[in-house]
């Protein structure tokens, strides 16, 4: 069973694609500024994830062009949804083995990237992600409201079935 904030990090992926689910391309790539679209917020969560639990996990990037193009301050764009989600979903599976398998111990060690420690933990990584996607989860329900969709979500998902609380050490 994985570590508690490993099934939060799931749940909350899983609520991220559902705000993102039947959205055109073409809404995908509108931009209202000062926002970005939201093919391009996907493609920064994917960043997130390949950056924290492949990079700096394992020193793993599968995904150079995503380092590139959707990293924190990089230049707005419109790309793809389809790229993006297709993206997305292969750095989320490449980064849910080492989630699957990370213990309270790991969470509580700090990051050392080429050979220099960073004066943050795994788990700091792991709830900052968690947060990030819940920020960006808000952020596109208010592009689809500006763009006119309809029947959106009103509130979180099934946590209590699918995430519910569960203590780390039971």
């Amino acid at each position: 069973m994985p570590h508690p904030l490993v099934s939060q990090l799931r749940f909350t992926r899983s609520e991220f694609y559902r705000g993102i689910q039947d959205v055109s391309e073409a809404d995908a790539q509108v931009r209202l500024l000062p926002m970005n679209c939201l093919s391009w917020n996907v493609g920064h969560l994917a960043w997130q994830e390949q950056r924290y639990f492949l990079h700096f996990a394992q020193d793993q990037m599968p995904f150079p062009e995503i380092n590139r193009a959707f990293a924190y301050g990089a230049p707005a764009s419109t790309p793809s949804l389809r790229e993006m989600l297709a993206a997305w979903q292969a750095i989320t599976q490449a980064a849910d083995p080492w989630l699957e398998a990370v213990t309270t111990a790991q969470l509580a060690e700090y990051v050392v990237v080429g050979g220099r420690r960073r004066d943050v933990t795994f788990g700091s990584l792991l709830l900052r992600t968690t947060y990030h996607y819940w920020y960006h989860t808000g952020e596109n329900m208010a592009i689809r409201q500006q763009l006119g969709h309809a029947n959106l979500a009103q509130f979180v998902g099934d946590i209590d079935e699918l995430a519910p609380y569960r203590p780390e050490n039971p």
